[in-house]
């Protein structure tokens, strides 16, 4: 591609856009606003961030809009979605507001990181301050803790409690320590992370919030106070005085909810052939161990909850030839192509963004079959 050189990173995100007050607004048959999520296929440059539209399973050869990063401003965490605490928000020097949704936190923060560094890759003094605001670490001396609970117990913009399995133990109301980290920078009583997770300790210390399941409180046993808490998105936590465990074994709960309780192992998007359309779509995969599944969500969609998904035991997993469309494959899709059979004898078709990160997917996927 011509502008191939110049990439600084590129990967699928899920894409709305809240347009400025006044400007043209897509709409449908009734005549409402049309503002849906979107999948594209993003490209970041120097000074600007391309998506593209995904059509039979390949990348349209022009891009579907253009984002000017000159004067934008970038907010990471995001938390104006309720479903989907993974959104970066971009707003552009007219006031139109991007919304981009990642499928993980490591993979939202590298992206925010680096559009942050060409949004300000113009000011080199500007850019130095924000490495080392990054890298710095001073937690307010005259903080309310209090304030910060009763924030957390806000019903309208608090901190979340939702439903979270660990270890075949489903606890009713509780938040990660990832979800707890992003609310804390998002509401301003944290700039870094750092100092989100050593003010997560301190609630914790004074007993405002108490950890839930195997992986927090082991944390909190064998840390010192700058180690106890977990920002981890498989950490649980819940406000000290509402604990409650709502199943104690993995025998009580649903084979549903059992497929969902397993360690995430990899996580991310491909493009997957549909069963009975043979159309192509992305996709958001995570793989899990213990028990081994691999589940499919639209990533278009508010819930999260899984369109698709398969046990991985008796699987077979093998990589595509890349030249050519090999046989079950519909549509001029070429390149990056594996396939999975299960043991019942269904085949799934995946397309990965590259050789590289097939590769990936495949050799995890081995190790669970």
């Amino acid at each position: 591609m011509q502008e191939r050189s110049g990439i600084l990173r590129e990967g699928f995100l899920v894409k709305k856009k809240a347009p400025c007050a006044g400007g043209m607004h897509k709409k449908n048959r009734l005549g409402h606003v049309v503002h849906n999520w979107k999948t594209r296929w993003f490209v970041l440059l120097q000074d600007r961030l391309l998506y593209y539209k995904f059509a039979g399973g390949k990348k349209e050869a022009s891009p579907k809009g253009t984002i000017l990063l000159d004067c934008c401003t970038i907010t990471c965490p995001c938390l104006e979605y309720e479903n989907r605490p993974l959104v970066i928000k971009l707003k552009t020097k007219n006031n139109i507001e991007y919304f981009l949704d990642s499928c993980s936190r490591e993979e939202r923060d590298a992206w925010a990181l680096d559009i942050t560094g060409a949004i300000h890759a113009g000011n080199p003094v500007q850019l130095q301050q924000l490495h080392l605001k990054k890298n710095s670490f001073k937690l307010p001396s005259n903080i309310s803790l209090n304030h910060v609970i009763d924030k957390m117990h806000d019903n309208s913009s608090g901190v979340k409690l939702t439903p979270n399995t660990e270890q075949g133990t489903m606890y009713k109301e509780s938040f990660t320590g990832a979800a707890l980290v992003d609310w804390l920078i998002s509401n301003h009583f944290s700039a870094t992370r750092l100092e989100a997770t050593t003010l997560a300790s301190v609630l914790m210390e004074e007993n405002f919030i108490k950890p839930v399941g195997a992986r927090s409180a082991e944390a909190m046993r064998n840390g010192d106070l700058a180690e106890q808490f977990l920002d981890d998105s498989t950490a649980l936590y819940t406000f000290a005085e509402s604990y409650k465990k709502k199943v104690s074994s993995k025998e009580e709960l649903h084979l549903d909810i059992l497929e969902l309780t397993g360690t995430i192992v990899k996580q991310g998007f491909l493009i997957k052939q549909g069963h009975k359309r043979k159309n192509w779509k992305v996709r958001r995969f995570v793989l899990r161990a213990d028990p081994a599944f691999l589940h499919y969500y639209d990533p278009t969609k508010e819930d999260n909850r899984p369109v698709g998904g398969f046990s991985l035991r008796g699987c077979l997993v093998s990589a595509l030839e890349d030249n050519g469309v090999p046989t079950g494959v519909k549509g001029n899709v070429q390149g990056n192509l594996f396939k999975i059979i299960t043991k019942n004898d269904i085949h799934y078709y995946m397309q990965a963004s590259s050789k590289t990160e097939r590769a990936h997917w495949i050799e995890a996927i081995k190790q669970l079959t």
